[in-house]
């Protein structure tokens, strides 16, 4: 079982618990088979909802304090939203570690397109762990990264689906996705 350190220990502007945010991470990490510490920082003082892998070896993760809100009750959390972030965050680092997965550039250096095609492929995978996702929402801020076509609509089906993918069967997803856009 892994082993979870968030910080900071105590949240002072919004009303997050960090054993909270540790046992999720703790949960979600071995439903999706992470076997690693992992280390959480959490900017508490942003409404914003980036995230980013730091490092893989050690694991550490790192979200704006939006990432983890509900949208109805700022400063609360959303166990979706949660549960989404951290799922996306956790399966990132486990693809990151496995050798067979491919060289993948750093978080900050991603697009936002292979942003997108990679966290379509890891909410699948989150959901078919057992995870409550908003499939609908994902399908909707796909097309809005990727194109509204019959083409990106079927990559993004594929890749929800999907189990055991590299980096170069993202790209070339993306790829697909991206020339049918141009098409259209």
């Amino acid at each position: 079982m892994s082993t979870v350190t968030v910080s900071p220990e105590e949240f002072t502007l919004v009303f997050f618990e960090a054993e909270h945010i540790a046992s999720k991470a703790g949960e979600i990490a071995h439903r999706v088979g992470l076997d690693a510490d992992i280390r959480i920082e959490v900017d508490e003082a942003s409404p914003l909802s980036r995230i980013r892998v730091r490092s893989v070896d050690p694991v550490e993760l790192w979200a704006q304090g939006g990432a983890f809100e509900d949208p109805k009750r700022p400063r609360y959390i959303s166990e979706r939203n949660l549960a989404e972030a951290l799922g996306r965050l956790i399966l990132r680092a486990r693809d990151r570690r496995d050798p067979a997965f491919g060289e993948v550039p750093a978080d900050d250096d991603l697009t936002l397109q292979q942003h997108n095609v990679w966290d379509t492929y890891c909410l699948g995978r989150l959901e078919r762990a057992g995870y409550e996702v908003a499939k609908a929402r994902w399908l909707y801020h796909f097309r809005t990264r990727q194109g509204f076509t019959d083409v990106a609509d079927a990559t993004f089906e594929r890749l929800w689906q999907a189990d055991g993918l590299t980096w170069a069967d993202l790209e070339e997803a993306r790829l697909e996705a991206e020339q049918a856009r141009a098409a259209a």
